[in-house]
């Protein structure tokens, strides 16, 4: 289960490969997409669905976002080849009655998983080092368990991710709510994962009154910014990436809602209109 519900679309299975970790668990890996490698597309392009991703053109693209040496930049270029990828829920399989395992699926993404597999190439040298390192951004300790799986945007800015900064207050000014929660409890106490403990948290967002020009402009191109969630037991309903294009700023995210049902960009000001706030975290360079 993934806490992130929408369309689900009907896509065929793909191929199934060997996992080359050590750890008892195997990979799933569904070949999806082809590759985009040039500089990053104009925002609200309709690049349509990609059906080729393979090590090789993973590799490719790898290689032209490792001479982007600024992190937002490059996540920005990474991003860019999910542009027109289908949506697709619940693509992760695991429960706590069900066998865990680590699933590599980059024909349909979710608006978490878009975010999963973004990160883990931006830190990415080789393939492996892919794979690697979106076992380590997707679960704790890197073990491959439901338990250990970061179901809630908020664990991006703690624990293992050390390559991520939580700068809502930074672009937010004085203008910023705090507020605790008990991560995947219900207003009834029953739980959105069950099986999963409850988790408190201090979270840190931005109220829609500040939704203005000066926050647009502390914003990077490369943010992760998730949608704060008012409900019980929720820290966000919604996550993307900042993109800043062409004088404008957006929303660059697996979107659910019909006719779309695919990764695209959005100006980030009309989509928050209506929203209850925005939480940020920046990638800062590895060295």
């Amino acid at each position: 289960m993934n806490i992130f519900s929408g369309y689900i679309p009907d896509f065929p299975l793909k191929t199934v490969v060997k996992d080359l970790f050590l750890f008892p668990r195997r990979m799933v890996f569904f070949g999806a997409l082809s590759v985009f490698l040039t500089s990053c597309s104009a925002p609200g392009v309709n690049h349509g669905n990609r059906n080729d991703w393979s090590q090789t053109k993973i590799e490719q693209l790898l290689d032209a976002a490792g001479r982007i040496p600024e992190p937002g930049q490059r996540i920005a270029f990474i991003s860019a080849a999910f542009l027109g990828t289908a949506y697709l829920a619940d693509t992760l399989i695991g429960s706590i009655e069900m066998p865990e395992e680590f699933v590599l699926r980059l024909d349909g993404v979710d608006c978490f998983t878009l975010l999963d597999y973004v990160e883990a190439l931006r830190r990415a040298a080789t393939f492996d080092d892919f794979k690697e390192t979106l076992r380590r951004i997707r679960y704790q300790g890197g073990h491959v368990n439901f338990l250990n799986r970061n179901h809630f945007f908020s664990e991006w800015g703690h624990g293992d991710f050390a390559q991520l900064r939580d700068v809502t207050a930074l672009v937010a000014g004085e203008n910023i709510h705090r507020v605790e929660k008990q991560l995947n409890q219900k207003a009834d106490g029953s739980l959105y994962l069950p099986g999963y403990p409850v988790k408190k948290r201090e979270l840190t967002f931005i109220p829609p009154e500040a939704f203005n020009r000066a926050v647009l402009d502390r914003l990077h191109s490369g943010d992760y910014v998730g949608i704060y969630s008012p409900d019980p037991g929720l820290d966000v309903s919604h996550s993307g990436i900042v993109i800043k294009q062409t004088g404008k700023v957006f929303l660059r995210h697996a979107s659910s809602s019909r006719p779309l049902a695919q990764v695209v960009d959005e100006e980030l000001l009309s989509y928050l209109s209506g929203k209850k706030g925005l939480i940020i975290y920046r990638p800062i360079d590895a060295n």
